[in-house]
């Protein structure tokens, strides 16, 4: 059962549960680049002409901020296929659905001793991989978890100098029950190491492009916000885990200048001030990640990822059935779809950016072909997948204008700031800058001016796009069934539907 809400909330920190849609988070600031967006009307209009038309990509259409996961590593370590770790972290991320590595670790696997990172082999092999076959990387660092005991999540060298609240005996199923031992972050010792850890990660990680996102590092099991059914002011009072866990999350919003956090979702069922957490890491930015979908705790997630701000990404994992064993799977199918297949579609039901894949490479294989639909499902509609669909060519202040207008064939909105760009192709001719963050939202259209200089008109140009977050720029490629060049951009040129049609006089 849920712990018993027995802690009054503290002055000024109480957030109450609230729907997510329209509530003001207070959005992000307005880009110094900001295209003109409208609306457009036919004052100071000397012609136009629909020049180009596209229409929406078949299959997968890999870019930043979305995808389908796998897993290097997760708190059992590497995948246990009794194969070296090269090699089947290698066989993962070569499957042909996989667009992300996710790393998801303990302390003790980047750290060892004081004032230095020691990584685990893991972060060599998976951002090298990421690197080959151009795939994004996603991190999550564990301050706890109970599938390591005796061993502590935590390295020794922290551990020997602070204090551990012993909260009952560990839940992992089919395991001999051991005495769970949770960290008391109100200590001294941990804070100071905290703080150190985050900043020695940032020297090593907050540059790194590949790195798409890092987790917002939570107390409790696995880093989730939760210490199961048992309370958390078993570690401290509830009014000094509030303020701790609101410490550490604006610290970590601090440090971290470029690379998005993701905060994990888990209602306050442990009674640590989640619903603060939340607050200001949405308002800081950071993504949305649950961990469940299916059989998820309460509604209360399937809200805040459903009606998330439009400009931030939802990371959806589920454990459940996680090695795809095939003969578990059928056994469990229900109507001909799989509690996998269930999972998965339900990702796209609220809206998400990524869907986790897991480990096992070989049985992950097996299951796309015997289930095809999952995963290609998935990746023709999870995330945001945007393409100029109309542009439009009109005469104004004696010079031409483009007005685009961007649609969004996706079910997320963009995670950032999409920067488009109308340019030649030695960019002697550059016009362009940022949507409004989010924009075009999931399922929506977004127009945008790009008045040309004098004297230039559409030939030879292209139009390109990018997408900005936390000041970091990453190329896209458009999601448009037409031909696009090898930098995801696409050629200005009258096609079939329009061309017949098109004047010079015009």
């Amino acid at each position: 059962m849920p712990a018993k809400r027995v802690d009054p909330p503290v002055d000024g920190a109480y957030v109450p549960f609230h729907n997510y849609d329209g509530y003001d988070f207070g959005g992000m600031p307005s880009a110094p680049d900001r295209l003109n967006q409208g609306p457009f009307g036919i004052d100071q209009d000397e012609g136009w002409h629909t020049l180009m038309v596209t229409t929406p990509a078949r299959g997968p259409v890999p870019n930043f901020g979305m995808g389908l996961m796998g897993y290097p590593w997760e708190e059992n370590g590497a995948p246990p296929t009794g194969e070296p770790m090269e090699t089947s972290v290698e066989k993962l991320a070569r499957l042909p659905f996989v667009d992300t590595l996710y790393i998801r670790c303990d302390w003790r696997d980047v750290q060892r001793r004081k004032g230095r990172l020691d990584l685990n082999p893991v972060f060599a092999v998976s951002l090298a991989l990421a690197k080959e076959l151009s795939l994004g990387v996603g991190i999550r660092i564990q301050m706890s978890s109970p599938n390591i005991h005796p061993e502590l999540s935590i390295p020794k060298f922290i551990a020997d100098k602070m204090r551990f609240a012993s909260l009952g005996d560990s839940f992992i199923e089919g395991e001999k029950r051991k005495k769970w031992r949770e960290p008391d972050y109100t200590d001294k010792n941990f804070q100071k190491a905290f703080r150190e850890l985050n900043e020695l990660l940032v020297a090593e990680f907050d540059d790194n492009v590949l790195v798409e996102w890092v987790d917002l590092m939570q107390y409790g099991l696995w880093g989730e916000g939760h210490t199961g059914s048992t309370a958390a002011t078993g570690i401290a009072p509830y009014a000094d885990l509030l303020e701790t866990f609101a410490t550490m999350t604006r610290l970590q919003l601090e440090l971290w200048k470029k690379t998005p956090l993701a905060v994990n979702t888990q209602p306050d069922i442990s009674r640590a001030g989640n619903d603060y957490v939340h607050d200001i890491a949405i308002r800081g930015g950071a993504w949305l990640r649950t961990d469940s979908i299916v059989s998820i705790e309460e509604s209360q997630q399937i809200e805040m990822h459903a009606n998330r701000p439009p400009y931030l990404a939802s990371i959806v994992e589920d454990g459940g059935l996680r090695g795809y064993q095939m003969d578990k799977l059928l056994e469990s199918a229900d109507g001909g779809v799989t509690n996998r297949e269930f999972a998965a579609l339900h990702a796209l039901d609220v809206g998400a950016n990524y869907w986790s894949l897991w480990q096992m490479a070989d049985n992950l294989a097996a299951f796309d072909e015997r289930f095809p639909r999952c995963f290609s499902t998935a990746r023709e509609k999870i995330g945001y997948r945007v393409r100029p669909s109309w542009i439009i060519r009109r005469k104004r202040y004696g010079r031409n204008e483009l007005i685009v207008i961007l649609k969004n064939d996706g079910i997320a909105g963009v995670p950032g700031r999409l920067k488009v760009w109308v340019e030649d192709k030695k960019r002697k001719v550059k016009v362009g800058g940022s949507l409004d963050a989010g924009h075009p939202y999931a399922g929506k259209l977004r127009h945008a001016s790009f008045l040309l200089p004098d004297g230039v008109d559409y030939e030879g140009l292209k139009i390109r796009a990018e997408v900005e977050t936390k000041g970091v720029v990453r190329p896209i490629r458009w999601a448009c069934e037409q031909s696009v060049n090898k930098d995801g951009s696409l050629d200005i040129a009258p096609n079939t539907f329009t061309r017949f049609e098109l004047r010079k006089d015009q």
